[in-house]
């Protein structure tokens, strides 16, 4: 008895050291983050996740947020299930039509095949779409897939809730309001994430391909990446409404995984809605933010 006593006391020590080490890491990284965000006007929304210690801490976590192109990263997830499936291949030809490349909208596939009447694999459609949030190429991979809310459907089915894909990219560029339909909260998306990295929603080689394709991003240097060091490894989707007559940005946005120098993760999902400031200082805000998340692991 006195042995199983002193185990126990053991085992709720350990526990308590834990829990206090969480609370000291998680406290002053919540109020240095809710001073970076006091700084900007407009609405902020954070998640954060530790992969392998399975840490979390959320600043207007659950509130719902535009996502913009960062809903292609769950678009590319519902595509990359279809060719686990083998009912997509990443090798099969893609049409492209002169009447699928809109203009007036951020399209490098459109500047690429101009005139359109061509064929491509989807691997590169898909890299247009996710690496250069190609918005022509996510309204084509939307029609592969039977439409948005079928993509959403899908998502939902992950055990994601709080996410919602139901309009293009084509419908949110006609309609300013639209693009708040498609929303997500930050929490729901780094848990999408964290499902995505460490989970059995893809096969393996289906996830190390999303995870390539994400690092490769060409979007949004100044964000996630802006004021880490030279050469971190960030696999990340960004989102971006511009500005309307207003001045206001509905939504600046990027979410990713982040890789430590001691090899270890987390995930950072960061919202920036409804701001009046200019696209610098909402990058920098994101940048900061991520800035100091990287260094309260660090110092763990």
């Amino acid at each position: 008895m006195n042995f199983m006593r002193i185990r126990f006391k053991y085992s709720a020590i350990i526990i308590f050291i834990a829990a206090m080490n969480l609370f000291a890491f998680r406290d002053p990284l919540r109020g240095e983050i809710e001073h970076i965000i006091g700084s900007i006007n407009g609405k902020v929304g954070v998640a954060v996740m530790g992969v392998e210690e399975g840490d979390t801490l959320t600043v207007n976590g659950l509130s719902r947020y535009p996502m913009q192109s960062v809903f292609k990263f769950p678009l590319a997830i519902s595509v990359l299930n279809q060719v686990d499936k083998k009912k997509l291949s990443l090798e099969q030809k893609i049409h492209i039509s002169k009447s699928d490349l809109l203009p007036n909208t951020w399209s490098p596939l459109r500047d690429k095949y101009p005139d359109g009447n061509v064929d491509i694999t989807l691997d590169e459609l898909l890299k247009f779409t996710v690496a250069q949030s190609d918005n022509n190429g996510c309204d084509i991979l939307f029609r592969l897939m039977g439409g948005p809310k079928k993509v959403g459907k899908y998502i939902h089915s992950l055990g994601i809730k709080d996410i919602s894909i139901v309009a293009t990219e084509e419908e949110m560029h006609k309609d300013w309001s639209v693009q708040y339909r498609n929303f997500s909260s930050p929490a729901a998306m780094a848990k999408l994430l964290y499902k995505f990295y460490t989970g059995n929603i893809l096969s393996e080689k289906s996830r190390e391909y999303l995870y390539q394709v994400m690092v490769s991003t060409s979007t949004g240097p100044g964000r996630l990446k802006g004021a880490l060091p030279e050469g971190t490894v960030v696999a990340h989707k960004t989102g971006s409404s511009g500005e309307n007559e207003k001045g206001i940005a509905a939504a600046t946005n990027d979410v990713g995984i982040v890789t430590l120098p001691n090899g270890k993760h987390f995930i950072i999902a960061v919202f920036v809605s409804d701001s009046g400031a200019d696209e610098k200082t909402r990058d920098a805000v994101i940048a900061k933010i991520t800035k100091a998340v990287w260094f309260g692991f660090l110092k763990r």
